[in-house]
């Protein structure tokens, strides 16, 4: 399975290249799956029904969020019903929408875990629990599983990373403000 993942679309400049781009790139890469982290799309700051409906027209299957997902009050409906945008699991139980989702492709399906870190945040409940809770819930039907880590410091990233080694397919960092080649095969 080929999976794609483009992490901090940016403002209205990264709206624009993700969406001129993504479509001849999954066609030249042969994409089976495209995950797009829109936390940033709105101006910086959350993403509006609007972003979501331009990166799925665009090829996206699901969208990752983060810290940023409630500044866009408009958004909070369609989250509850749209199950390819994702908050992150690590919230109180009661908020809107899933931490997680199950998607049919056409070669199988592929698992989505939206998690967020803890480290120069607000108050969240701990990734590491809430990670756990999801991948009972998806290891029953797949065990192609991507995780979102949306996390301030890259420790927090690389603890996750090596907490779900074996567990999962690959774990995924978004909002580095300083950016860092931590990359890992685990």
């Amino acid at each position: 399975m080929n999976i794609l993942f483009i992490g901090d679309v940016v403002g209205k400049i990264g709206r624009e290249m993700l969406t001129k781009s993504l479509p001849s790139l999954i066609d030249k890469m042969e994409v089976d799956f495209t995950i797009v982290n829109g936390e940033n799309a709105a101006a910086g700051f959350g993403l509006t029904p609007d972003n979501a409906a331009e990166f799925f027209s665009a090829g996206v299957n699901v969208i990752t969020t983060g810290n940023h997902i409630w500044r866009r009050p408009e958004l909070v409906s369609r989250l509850m019903n749209e199950k390819a945008i994702l908050r992150p699991a690590n919230y109180p139980p009661f908020s809107p929408g899933s931490g997680r989702g199950i998607y049919e492709t056409k070669v199988g399906k592929v698992g989505v875990i939206n998690l967020l870190g803890r480290i120069f945040m607000d108050p969240i409940d701990c990734p590491f629990t809430a990670v756990d809770r999801e991948l009972d819930r998806l290891k029953v039907e797949t065990n192609v599983i991507i995780v979102d880590m949306h996390a301030e410091a890259t420790s927090e990233k690389i603890a996750m990373g090596y907490y779900l080694d074996g567990k999962v397919s690959a774990v995924l960092g978004t909002h580095t403000h300083v950016q860092t080649a931590d990359e890992r095969i685990l």
